[in-house]
């Protein structure tokens, strides 16, 4: 027999937009439930770094730094190709704070200052070099989750420390014994472990309760903007009338081959997002006749891959590279030997290169590309999780020479000697003319900082062993779906509401269209949505 459940509001999806949907509805006097496919929670955002971008934020203006909606405006706008909603950017832009001082007021998040840490577009007018905008989560205790912290995804290896702490960040990666045992102790964790953590215990405060392996399999208009949702948790059915509606927060899908093919610009061979993140919710909203924006993107990021490590499904899991190709004495090749790219520039540009399609071959010549270093490289920075005081695992190829080298990747020595050379040439100078590495401050900022100029990106690559890894075009997670109004409503393909049913997240078009503004572009528009679909949602005049 299948159950009958009444609430006011179904939210699909227990990621960060999702659960932010529900703290704004719970605050609005609407009843909530929240359900999610997989068995785990957090999606995206718990594996994440957790930062938040956010222009003219609340510690920005605590802290003295100047901004202004204008500036953000403008900022954007430099780097729009067409494919930015200008009422959904600035509605980003003008609620965002607001959004970020309503949910840190009630303690459903807390953030801190990324001190320093750049926009990704530093010659675009509006931009902030020296930082602001970027927000990092602060520690939060796991413990105080009880029997839910073990259902929250979690990456390999638990965050301990803050991402202003890191390298990445800023810091030096380096915490104290007894400090590092403490947090081990208070299971206290980072990054998107502690944004989805507080999210979560908000929830759960409110009696949110989300109900795991739940797949919503149909959704049927009801009367007055109602909506009927068809679920199925293992053999059980359940049949939701959702009075105020539906707010579809299922994330991208990137995960989904036909939809993959069908619609990104170029390939995507490696997300380094969960594997549930299939499109469900965007063939939901597309069930009901709802129109499609921005499909062509996604927040793209080249990955590498260690072979054991793996999803608890089997799929294999995928590092962003954000450090490890910026870093001196190392450069990419393609699988011709030959660079093709500024190795250290924004990650989500970077598709663009290894997108290049050449149609004398009809291929992608940089789809298969490899980071090359030397033994200085080895010798003092980390890569994905192998240390420099760790032995070389497999997955890393190494050869005595740079004709060995290429032998193992199946890459024409001569090319690939030819290559090292002409980049050595002028690297030494700490000048790059091919790619113009280094020129850039944002290149420099993710680079080795204790070196000064541009040699925080460049260094010869001289020294045997060589080593080599392959890279490949991943992403955070796809940012086209359903297109939204301002207010979270998803339109159909006649440019109208449709009643009760809203989105969030990377299941909608991105407010920001292709544009990865800064750290945290994903997660600042997920916040901010997810916090306007449930205040709208639950302050609908439908019954």
């Amino acid at each position: 027999m299948t159950a009958q459940i009444e609430v006011d509001i179904l939210v699909i999806g227990a990621g960060a937009a999702g659960l932010t949907a529900c703290v704004a509805a719970s605050e609005a006097g609407a009843s909530v439930e929240i359900i999610d496919k997989s068995d785990s929670l957090g999606g995206t955002g718990a594996i994440s770094g957790g930062i938040v971008w956010a222009p003219n934020n609340p510690l920005m203006r605590a802290a003295g730094i100047s901004d202004n909606p204008e500036d953000a405006l403008d900022y954007f706008q430099s780097l729009n190709n067409g494919d930015i909603d200008e009422n959904l950017l600035k509605t980003f832009i003008d609620e965002a704070p607001n959004v970020l001082s309503a949910l840190m007021d009630l303690n459903a998040i807390s953030v801190s200052l990324l001190e320093g840490y750049p926009d990704y577009y530093l010659d675009r007018p509006g931009s902030k070099p020296n930082g602001g905008r970027a927000m990092d989560q602060d520690l939060y205790s796991f413990q105080e989750l009880d029997g839910w912290a073990n259902k929250i995804t979690q990456s390999a290896s638990i965050p301990r420390m803050m991402l202003r702490e890191t390298p990445l960040g800023g810091g030096t990666g380096i915490i104290p014994g007894e400090e590092l045992e403490r947090r081990v102790q208070n299971d206290e964790r980072g990054w998107g472990q502690a944004m989805i953590g507080r999210l979560l215990k908000f929830c759960l405060g409110r009696g949110i309760k989300p109900k795991l392996s739940t797949n919503a399999q149909k959704i049927t208009p009801a009367e007055n903007g109602s909506w009927l949702v068809e679920t199925k948790t293992g053999e059980e059915t359940a049949l939701y009338l959702a009075r105020k509606g539906v707010i579809i927060a299922t994330g991208g899908f990137e995960w989904d081959d036909d939809l993959k093919q069908t619609f990104l610009r170029g390939p995507l061979d490696a997300p380094a997002s969960p594997p549930t993140n299939t499109g469900d919710g965007m063939k939901l909203a597309m069930s009901v006749g709802a129109s499609l924006g921005n499909m062509t993107s996604s927040w793209w990021v080249p990955t590498l891959s260690i072979p054991e490590d793996e999803w608890p499904d089997g799929s294999q899991r995928a590092l962003p590279v954000l450090i490890e190709r910026t870093l001196p004495n190392s450069i990419m090749i393609n699988n011709q030997g030959k660079r093709f790219c500024n190795e250290a520039t924004n990650y989500s540009a970077l598709a663009g290169a290894f997108h290049y399609f050449d149609p004398a071959t009809y291929s992608y010549p940089n789809r298969t590309a490899f980071l090359i270093f030397d033994a200085q490289y080895r010798s003092k920075y980390p890569v994905a999780s192998t240390f420099p005081n760790m032995e070389t695992p497999n997955w890393i190829l190494s050869a005595t020479s740079l004709k060995d080298l290429a032998a193992l990747m199946d890459v024409d020595h001569s090319v690939l000697e030819k290559t090292v050379n002409q980049f050595n040439e002028r690297a030494t100078d700490g000048e790059d003319p091919a790619f113009g590495r280094g020129v850039s401050e944002y290149d420099r900022f993710y680079g080795d900082r204790s070196r000064g100029g541009s040699a925080a990106t460049l260094g010869p690559v001289i020294e045997p062993p060589f080593f080599a890894v392959e890279i490949k075009m991943g992403t955070l997670g796809t940012n086209g779906g359903a297109k939204t109004n301002e207010k979270a409503q998803i339109i159909d393909v006649n440019g109208d509401v449709i009643p009760g049913l809203f989105a969030a997240g990377n299941v909608m078009a991105a407010a920001t269209g292709s544009v990865y503004a800064g750290a945290g572009g994903t997660l600042g528009p997920a916040l901010t949505f997810g916090f306007i679909a449930g205040r709208e949602a639950a302050l609908s005049i439908n019954k």
